[in-house]
C-alpha cells in the first residue's frame, strides 16, 4: 500500500530530554495528579485484600490496551480463556487470537513486574523481554521478537492512507535508547513528569516493529511503581488515552512537530490525574460489593468456608465448577453445596450448563458490571 507522506512529522533529534521546560504551564497539573495518585494509593495501602480488589482492574487495562492497537477482546473472552486455562478445558486453536493477545499483554506486564521484584531495572533488556512475552503468539510472533528494529518503521493512518510519524531511524535507536533509559535513572524531574517525558519519548523512537504502544503504556505503570510514586504497580492510562485517542496522538506528534512539550505534560498530568480518580472510584466499588457480598455470604452459606468463596469468586469471576471445588481450598461437598446456594441467590449465573467431563461454566455478574469496558 502506498502512503502519503505530505503531513508526516520526523522524530525530534538531539531535543530529548528537553533543556527547558515552563513549569509555570503544568505545575498545578503535577499538584492536581499527584494528589490523586496519593488519595487512589492510600486507599489500596487501607485495603487488607487490595490485590483480590485489583485484578479487575489488570483485566481491564489488558483490553483496553490491546483494542487501542486494534486487538478486540472483552473481559468476559478473557476470563473464559483463563477459566478453561485453569481447569484443563483450554483447546487455544477454538479461541479468537485477539483474545490470546489480550492474555498475552497481561502476562507480559506480570512477568516484567516480577524481573523488577528480583531486582532487575527498568531497562532496554527488560523492555525487550516484555516484547518476547507480549509477541510470542498471533499476529506479532514473527515480528523479530525482542528485538530492535534495523529498518525505518512509521504511524500511519492506513484509512487515510498517509504517514503521521516517521520515528528515529535505526542506526540511531541504540543511542536514543541509551539516552532515554539514562533519563530515567538520572533525571532530577518530579516522578510524574519524567514519566510523561519517558513515555513521550519510547513511542517516538518506536523501537520494535510491533508492540511499541502496548509496551509504551506498561512502562508508564512500571515507571509510577519503581519510582515510589505508587506502593504497588496498579495505576494504568490507557482507558483515559483511549477515550482521547485523536488528543493523545495529535500532542505526542505536536512534541516532534513543533517542541511543544509542555503541552503534552498538559495532557498527561490530565491523565494520571483522572484515571486515578476513576480507578478509586472503581476499586471503592468494588470494596463495597465485597464487604455486601461477605455479609450475605454469612448469612446464607453460615460456614467457615464463606471467606473462601467470597475470595474465590472476586479473583476468579468467571470460573468452571471443578476450579472452585479443587483450589479454593473447601471440601468438595461443601463447595458443591456453596455453587448451588450462590445460583439460588442470583450471586452467580450459568454461562454454560455441564456436559459430559466439562463441568458449568459460572459468571460473578454483579462484579463484571462494574468492570465492563
Amino acid at each position: 500500500m502506498n502512503l502519503n507522506m505530505e503531513n508526516a512529522v520526523n522524530y525530534h533529534y538531539d531535543q530529548f530530554p528537553p533543556a527547558e521546560l515552563n513549569y509555570g504551564k503544568f505545575i498545578d497539573g503535577i499538584i492536581k495528579a499527584t494528589d490523586a495518585v496519593a488519595r487512589y494509593d492510600q486507599m489500596l495501602k487501607n485495603m487488607p485484600n487490595s490485590e483480590i480488589i485489583l485484578a479487575p482492574l489488570r483485566n481491564q487495562e489488558a483490553v483496553i490496551s490491546s483494542r487501542m492497537e486494534g486487538t478486540v477482546s472483552t473481559i468476559e473472552e478473557i476470563l473464559r480463556y483463563e477459566a478453561d486455562h485453569e481447569s484443563g478445558n483450554a483447546d487455544a486453536t477454538n479461541v479468537r487470537s485477539e483474545v490470546i493477545g489480550t492474555i498475552l499483554y497481561q502476562r507480559a506486564l506480570k512477568a516484567a513486574q516480577d524481573a523488577m521484584e528480583e531486582g532487575h531495572p527498568l531497562s532496554a533488556s527488560l523492555v525487550k523481554g516484555i516484547h518476547q512475552h507480549l509477541l510470542s503468539f498471533g499476529r506479532g510472533a514473527k515480528k523479530s521478537l525482542g528485538k530492535f528494529k534495523t529498518g525505518q518503521n512509521y504511524i500511519a493512518d492506513r484509512n487515510r492512507r498517509e504517514i503521521l510519524f516517521v520515528p528515529i531511524s535505526p542506526e540511531k535507536l541504540q543511542d536514543g535508547m541509551g539516552g532515554l533509559f539514562d533519563y530515567i535513572e538520572s533525571s532530577a524531574h518530579p516522578e510524574l513528569l519524567k514519566a510523561a517525558l519517558a513515555h513521550i519519548e519510547f513511542e517516538a523512537l518506536h523501537p520494535f516493529k510491533d508492540g511499541n504502544g502496548r509496551i509504551g503504556r506498561m512502562l508508564i505503570t512500571l515507571m509510577f511503581w519503581s519510582s515510589g510514586a505508587i506502593s504497588a504497580p496498579h495505576l494504568y492510562l490507557s482507558g483515559y488515552f483511549e477515550d482521547n485517542k485523536g488528543l493523545y496522538i495529535d500532542t505526542m506528534r505536536n512534541v516532534s512537530k513543533t517542541g511543544d512539550w509542555e503541552s503534552w505534560c498538559v495532557f498527561f498530568l490530565e491523565a494520571i490525574e483522572q484515571q486515578a480518580i476513576r480507578n478509586l472510584s472503581i476499586a471503592e466499588s468494588i470494596h463495597d460489593l465485597y464487604e455486601e457480598v461477605k455479609q450475605e455470604f454469612s448469612e446464607i452459606l453460615s460456614s467457615k468456608w464463606s471467606l473462601n468463596a467470597l475470595d474465590f469468586i472476586f479473583t476468579n469471576p468467571v470460573f468452571r465448577n471443578n476450579k472452585f471445588t479443587a483450589n479454593s481450598g473447601i471440601p468438595t461437598a461443601t463447595a458443591a453445596r456453596f455453587t448451588r446456594v450462590m445460583l439460588d441467590n442470583n450471586i452467580i449465573r450459568t454461562l454454560e450448563e455441564g456436559s459430559g467431563r466439562r463441568p458449568a461454566l459460572y459468571i460473578f455478574e454483579p462484579l463484571m458490571d462494574l468492570v465492563r469496558v
